[in-house]
């Protein structure tokens, strides 16, 4: 193990090992094997983070740092992320198994988020307000929330990074990022472009390890003005009961179960290949997968049959090969989950298309799999397969699609594919989803606000409105007459 990378927390600027010595390994999910090392944070570290973000928000090198000026520190990270593209891309590949070819090319994209809030940095406006009292004169400005907890996952790091740090920075925040302990390598690694691209210590700050010892004192830290989380609604509970301590302002972005709708009048080609990258692109490990196919009843069998003629050229193998299309998935616990699930699916009479079981060669490898449900209690249409698992289901009427649809606690994706602009309209208005995508399929950008309804969170990522969550809104009051106060037990 000594001979493997190994990766330090970045702490107040600086890379260091964790107080209490803990050490993990982290695989490489395509062999199965070892390839990494990182320290993990203890509670002291923790606090250690949380303080020197809290100096570093009274520290005149951040705290009277012009808006402008922070701008041009996320212009310089954006360009240095792109610089690195290939190379972040490469560690997250190796460390978390999602395609070369769609980590180093989202890690090039996400510069483009830092570009969106280094445009916005200096661009938080106050107000002079319209007061009914002639002899005051009141204004508003918005001030940087405080301290950010920053929680990301292991399935799409950078993108998910930059939708918090983005806005957190340009509003003058400080951040304790804290990367999962599954894959955490290309957020230790990123933490070198925050070095170098001259943010003063302490403004972000990178750190993982176990929920004991890093995630819940981050959580329930006095010290923490807001958290961001993206995860799944288990652990989002425990996040909401720790905030509790602190008040903490919190935003999440859960899971999904999204629907994409088929009508009869689709381009049937689009539509199968809507639904292959709702479920076989990032090998099926997106909280907005497309896992739940609502298809009208005439087109599902052409449906299904130009699904598996397209699935026969699906290349599955080597993330770092640029010709693979699904590569594996990050943790041998998934396998095992879909696994269980779709043995549940058969029982209650569905019917598997093709793929259903893991492929014999090392790592963490699951068949593209297209299953048939026997009807809307199909365990494969309420589990949140996070793998290549597509579930196609019949309807009849448009009520009926509307109503299958929005049949979960869920609500974070959706799609709709038909060639009637009324329809679209009408029906992607009634879906019980924060993103609707139509005619297309798991596009993002840092235009579009990103997030759920119901048990796939609160709160919005990405977007104009973005940067205002991580603001705080003073009113001032000035007295600009020569009088004195009138009657102290009268409000005025």
């Amino acid at each position: 193990m000594t001979d493997l990378p190994h990766y330090q927390l970045f702490i107040d600027g600086a890379f260091c090992e964790g107080s209490a010595g803990q050490v993990m390994a982290t695989q490489n999910p395509a062999t199965g094997q070892d390839w990494a090392t990182f320290a993990c944070a203890s509670a002291a570290d923790v606090d250690r983070a949380v303080a020197s973000a809290a100096r570093a928000l009274d520290d005149p090198a951040w705290r009277d740092m012009t808006q402008t000026a922070r701008g041009k520190l996320l212009y310089r990270l954006a360009d240095l992320i792109e610089q690195n593209a290939q190379d972040l891309g490469a560690i997250e590949t190796t460390d978390s198994g999602k395609l070369l070819a769609e980590t180093s090319s989202q890690t090039a994209y996400v510069g483009d988020y830092y570009r969106y809030y280094a445009g916005l940095a200096d661009k938080i406006e106050g107000a002079v307000l319209p007061i009914d009292k002639p002899d005051m004169h009141v204004f508003t400005r918005r001030e940087p929330i405080g301290v950010v907890v920053a929680i990301v996952p292991w399935n799409a790091q950078m993108f998910l990074t930059a939708t918090k740090l983005g806005p957190a920075l340009a509003a003058g925040c400080a951040v304790v990022l804290k990367a999962s302990e599954v894959a955490p390598a290309p957020m230790l690694e990123f933490a070198r472009l925050i070095e170098a691209a001259g943010f003063p210590p302490g403004v972000v700050s990178v750190i993982t390890g176990d929920a004991e010892n890093c995630a819940i004192p981050l959580t329930r830290h006095r010290d923490v003005d807001r958290i961001a989380f993206t995860g799944g609604p288990d652990t989002a509970r425990h996040v909401v009961r720790n905030s509790a301590e602190n008040f903490a302002v919190t935003s999440l972005e859960l899971g999904g179960k999204s629907p994409i709708v088929v009508f009869e009048d689709a381009d049937l080609d689009g539509a199968a290949n809507g639904l292959i990258a709702g479920n076989f692109g990032a090998s099926g490990q997106s909280c907005v997968a497309g896992s739940r196919g609502l298809v009208h009843r005439p087109v599902l069998e052409d449906l299904i049959a130009r699904i598996t003629d397209k699935a026969k050229g699906i290349v599955v193998g080597d993330p770092l090969e640029q010709a693979t299309h699904v590569g594996p998935l990050c943790t041998h616990a998934q396998v095992a989950r879909i696994e269980d699930t779709l043995g549940k699916a058969t029982a209650q009479g569905a019917t598997i298309h093709m793929g259903g079981a893991p492929l014999d060669r090392a790592g963490n490898y699951m068949a593209p799999t297209l299953v048939e449900c026997a009807g809307p209690e199909t365990e494969t249409l309420h589990v949140e397969m996070f793998g290549p698992v597509m579930s196609l289901i019949p309807f009849d009427t448009e009520e009926e699609a509307i109503a299958l649809a929005n049949d979960t606690p869920f609500g974070l994706g959706s799609g709709v594919f038909t060639q009637n602009l009324a329809r679209a309209h009408r029906v992607s208005a009634r879906l019980k989803a924060g993103i609707c995508w139509v005619n297309t399929y798991r596009a993002i950008s840092p235009i579009a606000p990103f997030g759920g309804y119901n048990q796939s969170g609160y709160g919005r990522e990405a977007g104009l409105d973005a940067i205002h969550d991580y603001t705080r809104t003073k009113t001032t009051w000035i007295n600009t007459s020569d009088s004195p106060m009138a009657n102290p037990f009268v409000m005025r």
